[in-house]
């Protein structure tokens, strides 16, 4: 009889997830909305590629939206541990893009961490926060320009 199966429930464990991280939630705090109409978007990604403006193209993105008038604070669940930035839209006429006039955002938006926004959107470093195994909570203000 081999020895190596006595090891075996020991060297499994860890493999079948019994020392998994645990999922958890981020709540987001909107502040600065200019009025009630439309919907709030909301997208997270741990893409650095992709964000801001193909968030929506990451296949593990997160999304939340909720109607303006109701989008003081909204909840992603079941976060998995990792780096994540979000991109905030505040969709005035609800027609799921971000309306420009001569290149310039018509319409609210915001970044995780309050990331500056200088030529262009900041880069996913700037955005980017840390998820552990704890609750998380930030605060998102929405720019208009």
């Amino acid at each position: 009889m081999k020895r190596t199966h006595f090891f075996l429930p020991l060297l499994a464990a860890p493999l079948l997830g019994a020392n998994a991280p645990a999922p958890t939630s981020i709540t987001i705090d909107i502040v600065g909305l200019r009025n009630a109409k439309g919907l709030v978007h909301l997208c997270m990604s741990g893409s650095a590629k992709l964000f801001p403006e193909g968030c929506d193209k990451d296949p593990n993105k997160r999304i939340a939206t909720a109607k303006a008038s109701e989008a003081g604070t909204l909840v992603i669940r079941d976060v998995m541990p990792g780096r994540y930035a979000i991109v905030l839209l505040h969709d005035e006429n609800s027609n799921k893009k971000m309306d420009k006039a001569l290149f310039l955002p018509k319409e609210g938006f915001g970044f995780s961490r309050d990331a500056p926004v200088k030529m262009s959107a900041p880069k996913f470093e700037a955005a980017a926060f840390e998820v552990t195994g704890a609750p998380v909570r930030i605060k998102m203000k929405v720019r208009y320009l």
